[in-house]
């Protein structure tokens, strides 16, 4: 039976998570995303769901723990802030090479470097270029309400496991450290069957399995390199995923993401008011981009108007997907600070007015 609550984002994907069935959780604290450790130590579903949760001596440390354990077959999450993130970026890109489904959360903070513990969306580059080493990709989720937050944890083991991918929820310190209500799915049972390719030792009736993302001979690895390609194609034609609101009329499109996303429908409404006729655009999934939709929703716009607390980072595949046939403008924030609606209606009032 499903649960209503008031919670965090980030103790919204923790409970989620505990309800998604997930086997083990390996994490290091940092802020803005240390309540998800905090609340899974706290609520100890080892002994209720026989989920582990370890914290350990380090980013590298946990997510070198997700890759050892997702060679089981398992579902195994780990979650972080950036500069996390980005110690984590070789073990991730182990994992894409080896194939291994996982569920990473990245709550970003303003940057580069340490930076600030303010909400920020710099990590987009890094989420959806494949910020390790090698021609890899991750399927990239953006919630932007704590409900997403919850919802988005089930959805993206289904995924991890559909394509023995890494998969990343991109999430922020606005939706991490927001409060809201939640609706909670349903406990899931943990899973006691094994995946055909896990390392679980050899059995009678079949060879033994190798996980590694190492092979020397440069024509079976490039073999190995497309079939990832071809799984990343897969992604772009199976799971690409967004949401429009008033495109239907639109001639401005805003094109926003996450917490963005939020500040800027009301924007649109504003725009609306003084008789704009502006849309919003919000991309679901990062990686793959959704190209075909945004130039559906675009075929009547003058203009468009990429908001992002970055310097412009999403606005490149927003040029890509529309061919430079519509002109494209940046609003951004960045370095922890967040726009206010007001702000984002100038901009498009600009945009409009050519100016």
């Amino acid at each position: 039976m499903k649960e209503l609550r008031l919670m965090k984002g980030n103790e919204a994907i923790a409970e989620a998570a505990i309800r998604a069935g997930a086997d083990a959780y390996f994490g290091y604290p940092i802020t803005p995303q240390s309540e998800i450790l905090e609340y899974l130590v706290e609520q100890n579903p080892e002994e209720t769901t026989g989920m582990v949760i370890l914290q350990a001596e380090s980013e590298v440390a946990a997510i070198n723990m997700v890759y050892g354990a997702a060679s089981t077959g398992k579902r195994i999450m780990t979650s972080s802030s950036s500069p996390g993130i980005s110690l984590m970026t070789e073990g991730i890109s182990y994992l894409a090479g080896a194939e291994l489904p996982c569920l990473i959360v990245n709550v970003a903070r303003g940057g580069p470097g340490l930076g600030t513990i303010q909400p920020s969306q710099a990590d987009y580059f890094q989420s959806t270029k494949g910020g390790g080493h090698g021609d890899y990709r991750m399927l990239v989720l953006a919630p932007f309400s704590v409900q997403e937050m919850a919802d988005f944890v089930s959805l993206g083991f289904e995924l991890a496991f559909k394509y023995r991918n890494p998969v990343l929820i991109l999430s922020d310190g606005v939706i991490g450290q927001m409060m809201e209500k939640v609706e909670l799915p349903e406990f899931q049972p943990r899973k006691t069957d094994y995946e055909p390719w896990g390392t679980t030792g050899k059995t009678p009736d079949r060879e033994r399995n190798i996980i590694t993302s190492l092979n020397l001979d440069a024509l079976e690895h490039e073999q190995h390199n497309f079939k990832l390609q071809a799984k990343y194609k897969q992604m772009e034609e199976e799971d690409t995923r967004c949401e429009t609101s008033f495109c239907e009329d639109a001639e401005y499109l805003i094109i926003a993401y996450g917490a963005s996303a939020r500040i800027s429908r009301k924007a649109v409404e504003l725009a609306r008011a003084k008789g704009i006729k502006a849309g919003l655009f919000r991309p679901i999934t990062l990686f793959p981009f959704p190209s075909k939709e945004l130039n559906e929703a675009a075929r009547n716009a003058k203009g468009l108007l990429s908001v992002e607390m970055s310097a412009g980072q999403m606005i490149e595949d927003v040029k890509l997907a529309t061919g430079c046939r519509i002109p494209v403008q940046h609003f951004g924030r960045y370095g922890g600070v967040v726009h206010a609606p007001g702000e984002i209606l100038e901009a498009l009032e600009k945009l409009k007015d050519n100016k």
